[in-house]
């Protein structure tokens, strides 16, 4: 059986280091030659999606494992000069423009879009933001898309503040439909079946207190991934989309470290995405 992937969305859900995984999904997708016209990701989905669309095999596995047991780039000592748990100016300086140069020009000739989601910190709302032509402003959207509430600062792109895109819209399936593709393939960073069981609390008005819409999103964001949680698996069983994912709970959390963890979960994606891609491929 064969499926026209020219015809489908690419979405790519978020999750801190959890991302790993979906650097093994990318670098499969990469190694078939499997291509969309159209992908959105949200936070590190959106910084691992860039080196795919960039076609830059191995790149996001890089940053993501190699370079952290390297450089141990997530810590506190991050959050006295430059406030932040991770150290912003190597992962959006350093790594993009002299560690492995991100390849601007062949993202630039790749004619797929890419869409990457933010959190708008005055409305509450997602922005889903693309860039082709300026370097500068590509680097500022996936920032944002990535900077976590309450351990990263507030970016800004195009003067405006933003957060984390998973704040709102942790795996933006409805907008790829909204784009018009009806058929998506999803690459999610938990297994089936997750739910989050901790409980919403409302986030007390001194914190973002510029930003009492912010504080609203932050404060249902349970609820709201939940939620998404539950479509992703109705159009799954109605066969809207077909869905990348961890076969059992993920031991890798948000921040973590260790190397070994994370580098089993890179494994697990390639081979996930090899179990569930290899039947609509060729050879």
């Amino acid at each position: 059986m064969k499926i026209d992937f020219q015809k489908m969305g690419l979405v790519l859900e978020g999750g801190g280091m959890r991302g790993v995984f979906t650097c093994g999904v990318l670098d499969f997708m990469m190694d078939r030659h499997i291509e969309f016209p159209y992908a959105v990701g949200v936070s590190a989905g959106a910084c691992n999606g860039l080196s795919y669309m960039s076609h830059q095999r191995g790149r996001a596995k890089y940053s993501n494992i190699d370079m952290l047991e390297k450089y141990r780039y997530i810590g506190l000592k991050y959050l006295w000069n430059q406030h932040s748990i991770l150290d912003q100016h190597l992962l959006y300086d350093l790594f993009p423009n002299e560690i492995l140069p991100y390849d601007y020009e062949a993202y630039r000739r790749n004619p797929a879009r890419f869409e990457m989601v933010t959190t708008n910190c005055v409305t509450g709302l997602p922005c889903y933001l693309e860039e082709k032509d300026d370097s500068a402003r590509l680097i500022d959207i996936v920032k944002a898309s990535s900077s976590l509430p309450y351990v990263c600062p507030v970016a800004y792109v195009d003067g405006r503040p933003m957060l984390d895109g998973g704040i709102v819209d942790s795996i933006p399936v409805l907008r790829a439909v909204s784009q018009g593709y009806e058929t998506n393939v999803v690459v999610m960073t938990r297994h089936k079946g997750y739910r989050k069981t901790e409980k919403d609390i409302r986030v007390p008005g001194f914190i973002y207190r510029r930003y009492p819409k912010l504080r609203l999103a932050l404060s249902r964001r349970c609820q709201a991934y939940n939620e998404q949680l539950e479509l992703v698996e109705r159009m799954e069983d109605e066969g809207k989309i077909l869905a990348v994912r961890p076969e059992k709970p993920v031991a890798v959390n948000r921040i973590e470290k260790d190397i070994r963890k994370l580098t089993d979960l890179y494994n697990e994606g390639y081979a996930c995405a090899e179990k569930v891609l290899s039947p609509y491929v060729p050879g």
